[in-house]
């Protein structure tokens, strides 16, 4: 069965690595992202003295698969960095899946941990700290009055508790079995426990250079183990079906909103959780090799005209350069900036305003 998880090695990337930055947001591996504001950090064959493979700023490893690879704290002090992805489509209920990545402990740290794992939920979790991720959730109390309690979350896979992740030269497999509840959709690789829980042992090889327990992360699977071929074979007979007919689900000048497409504070470049959401927009030009589209970027009603159209121009055209370095014919491509002139919801409420900052392909012609 198909691995699940979208760039598993890290291979596919926006461009390489310069500089490791403390406060930093990763940004440059397709399909992965930091939940937290815990850095994570990427390393490529192509980067810098900072995040070259095999040597760089933090350690001294080889990459297990391909090129590259992240690196996070885990971390024998409180301060943790998580790595989170969406998988290609959401888990089945009772379906057991296999999870499998592998890790490397950098010379650097100032010791090792054991309880490093994946959790596997519905929807994003986040966070604005750089401690350990917590599940939060508000509970209400009385007509106007909540409080939210904070949790710690248990992931499905995780490694044993007595065995500390050690080995600076190699790579250790963390593997395990799960049966999925349904829905879950994405994955997020770190240590969920507190120091305390994390089994933290110091190490005489060590060099102390860094403050935690720093490991990298490689070649990352998710497979589902019972999983069977009807759902891929029924989509291929409907695929030849509709050809035959000569149907398509798409009319030339029909718009279609890209709901998850996420971009930096007033700026234009995309972030990483936009990823799937621009694989999907990317399969229907793939599967429609004469569609031309034009991708419009709209704002919402804060800022001046000439500001928030100037942003929807260049967000439009952020989608349109991802596009085009996939692969995609540029003849094919057209982008529009609308600023804040077609507004979909009020820009009274906060709600309002993320329905209208929003991005959309239009078909040109098929």
């Amino acid at each position: 069965m198909p691995n699940l998880v979208y760039n598993p090695s890290f291979e596919e990337y926006r461009e390489c690595p310069r500089k490791i930055d403390a406060l930093g947001t990763l940004t440059i591996v397709d399909a992965w992202y930091q939940p937290t504001a815990g850095s994570a950090d990427y390393y490529n064959v192509c980067g810098s003295r900072d995040c070259g493979v095999p040597k760089n700023k933090l350690g001294i490893q080889d990459a297990h698969l391909g090129n590259g690879f992240c690196g996070i704290y885990c971390s024998k002090t409180d301060y943790r960095e998580y790595l989170q992805t969406e998988l290609s489509k959401p888990l089945s209920a009772g379906e057991m899946y296999r999870v499998s990545f592998y890790v490397s402990l950098s010379e650097y740290s100032s010791g090792a941990v054991a309880t490093i794992g994946a959790l596997f939920t519905a929807d994003r979790v986040g966070d604005t700290v750089r401690s350990v991720l917590m599940d939060k959730s508000v509970r209400q109390l009385a007509p106007g009055v909540s409080q939210t309690v904070a949790s710690y979350f248990e992931p499905q896979v995780v490694n044993d508790y007595d065995r500390v992740l050690t080995d600076t030269k190699g790579w250790m497999q963390i593997s395990g079995v799960f049966t999925a509840k349904g829905g879950e959709r994405f994955m997020t690789i770190g240590n969920f426990y507190p120091a305390s829980q994390s089994n933290v042992v110091d190490l005489d090889s060590l060099t102390y250079l860094l403050p935690g327990a720093y490991y990298y992360i490689d070649d990352v699977s998710v497979v589902c183990l019972g999983c069977t071929g009807d759902s891929v074979v029924q989509a291929a007979v409907d695929t030849v079906v509709a050809v035959a007919e000569n149907q398509s689900p798409y009319q030339v000048g029909e718009t279609f909103i890209l709901h998850n497409i996420f971009f930096d504070y007033d700026k234009s470049t995309l972030l990483q959780q936009s990823y799937n959401e621009l694989q999907n927009l990317l399969a229907i030009l793939q599967s429609h090799p004469a569609m031309k589209i034009e991708i419009g970027g709209h704002t919402d009603g804060h800022g001046s005209m000439d500001y928030n159209q100037r942003l929807s121009e260049n967000r439009a055209k952020a989608v349109v350069d991802f596009l085009i370095s996939k692969g995609i014919d540029p003849k094919r491509l057209q982008f529009k900036g609308f600023g804040k002139t077609k507004p979909i919801d009020t820009n009274a409420t906060d709600e309002g305003r993320a329905r209208n900052r929003r991005v959309e392909f239009k078909v040109i012609s098929l």
